[in-house]
């Protein structure tokens, strides 16, 4: 199984970037499909974008599209979530997620399926 450790949180202004990164443990990673899911206080973690494995297809929640962009190496072991122009309400907890894919191409963006998680970092946008 996949283990995994994020890092890149912090605290910023609007308008500000910030870049996190998740680093992998084992082989698995290359056949997983790679997330990032937030939760901000008081509500439920929600998905942010997600790449699959082969092809490296993306997919993005309607309220970072346009700002985030993720990307994964192989080679390290890491997928990126570059953030843009960050408001106030991307303020949460980022968590990164791998699930295994038999299939190369898959994507999935229901966090219950994905079956390995890192501990989270912070990232605090202020106004």
């Amino acid at each position: 199984q996949v283990q995994l450790v994020e890092s890149g949180g912090g605290l910023v202004q609007t308008g500000d970037s910030l870049s996190l990164s998740c680093t992998a443990s084992g082989r698995a990673f290359s056949s997983s499909i790679m997330g990032w899911f937030r939760q901000a206080p008081g509500k439920e973690r929600e998905f942010v974008a997600a790449i699959s494995w082969g092809d490296y297809r993306i997919l993005y929640a309607d309220s970072v599209k346009g700002r985030f962009t993720i990307s994964r190496d192989n080679a390290k072991n890491t997928v990126l979530l570059q953030m843009n122009s960050l408001k106030p309400e991307d303020t949460a907890v980022y968590y990164c997620a791998a699930a295994h894919a038999a299939i190369p191409g898959l994507i999935v963006t229901t966090g219950s399926l994905y079956n390995a998680w890192g501990q989270g970092t912070q990232v605090t946008v202020s106004s």
